[in-house]
């Protein structure tokens, strides 16, 4: 089964935890003066890797035969689900994580972070792990009868038991992966969101008699952001995900060639298509690779500081580290991964950039420095 092959870390802390963590990326320039780094926000067409006649999203559609109107339409990436052959400890893995029980069984839990979705995270006690699948939120239940229609899909079934109720069907995607669709379930009221800091700057220093002050703790989850694969068949895959749903290329990465031409495209981040709203940079991501595992799933904090106390919070409580805290260049989030005690790998992120479709298709090189601008050392397995 695919869905059960995750990738487990190394046992104990990455050897990048408590070294002096080495820049990712770093430029070299052999002559002349070295110049100081710089930070800006500019427009997505602006992006290097745009190129400067970037493919839009329905020029590529029609390049690849895909027929919008055929799509089952997701709203929204809603909750992640996995068994867990410990529920104790992943119960408290995940409180210092920053969720909290919803409801509770003897058997399966509910975990809710303080957005408006009734829960982001769904878990069940079984003899093994098992990763069963993100659940997308979906347009209307006719989008859940034809998801019932693809082969060795569910029957639409009745979600008595979850918070917010609603209603569920399981299909199997490119490389064998549930994904669970929903529709019908009922929001809960946004909890409370934390306050924006003020920042000074040089020139601009709004913060005038007003201290910074921090508490320490779980990073408090708000929302499943992401996640995603690496997969033996990526042709299957990308097939499956952008002909069946709503959901199209951000930015591809593509193997390096020695002439420095575009090699095949090896990496994918999709965003889900809804017209002039903006989304989020990727909903899902998957990457080629010599085995199909699910390879995380990532959860948005509320700012740096946040993210910074909750890595600091996760290693007091001696959970094992895998890469971070970092920036990454594609979707830009701060990020900061971890190993959770069944050996899944979960994420914290902030700052995320957001996309809409006039966001012009991206492509660039899938060598390691295209990762992060700024961060730990990329640990070798990250990528496998």
């Amino acid at each position: 089964m695919a869905g059960t092959a995750e990738r487990v870390p190394p046992h104990g802390n990455s050897s990048q935890f408590g070294t002096e963590r080495p820049t990712t990326f770093a430029a070299h320039q052999p002559h002349g003066d070295v110049k100081p780094n710089a930070g800006f926000s500019l427009p997505d067409r602006d992006a290097e890797e745009r190129g400067e006649t970037g493919e839009g999203i329905a020029e590529w559609q029609r390049r690849n035969g895909i027929d919008p109107s055929a799509h089952i339409r997701i709203v929204k990436i809603a909750h992640m689900r996995y068994q867990h052959a410990e529920l104790v400890k992943i119960t408290q893995f995940l409180k210092d994580f920053g969720m909290h029980i919803v409801k509770e069984t003897e058997d399966r839990v509910w975990w809710g972070g303080y957005g408006t979705d009734p829960y982001v995270y769904y878990c069940q006690k079984g003899a093994t792990k098992e990763f069963l699948g993100a659940a997308f939120e979906v347009e209307s239940y006719k989008d859940l009868g034809k998801a019932a229609k693809l082969p060795g899909a569910s029957q639409i079934e009745e979600m008595t038991d979850a918070p917010g109720g609603g209603y569920i069907v399981t299909v199997k995607d490119g490389n064998g992966f549930p994904v669970n669709l929903i529709h019908g379930q009922q929001p809960v009221a946004r909890g409370e969101v934390p306050g924006k800091i003020i920042q000074n700057y040089e020139v601009d220093k709004p913060r005038v008699r007003r201290f910074q002050r921090f508490t320490p703790g779980p990073a408090a989850v708000h929302k499943l952001g992401h996640f995603g694969y690496t997969v033996r068949d990526f042709k299957a895959q990308l097939d499956f995900y952008t002909r069946t749903f709503n959901l199209v290329p951000t930015d591809f990465l593509s193997a390096p060639t020695e002439d420095g031409k575009r090699g095949e495209e090896v990496v994918v981040f999709l965003h889900v298509d809804r017209g002039e709203e903006p989304v989020d940079h990727h909903t899902v991501f998957f990457g080629a690779g010599k085995t199909s595992h699910v390879h995380h799933a990532s959860f948005e904090v509320h700012d740096f500081d946040t993210q910074q106390l909750g890595h600091q919070w996760l290693a007091k409580q001696n959970y094992t580290p895998v890469w971070g805290v970092g920036r990454h260049i594609l979707g830009s989030q701060v990020f900061d991964y971890w190993a959770d005690t069944s050996g899944n790998m979960i994420e914290h992120y902030a700052d995320g950039d957001l996309v809409n479709q006039d966001t012009p298709i991206g492509w660039g090189s899938a060598a390691d420095e295209a990762l992060a601008v700024w961060g730990p050392e990329l640990p070798k397995w990250f990528l496998d």
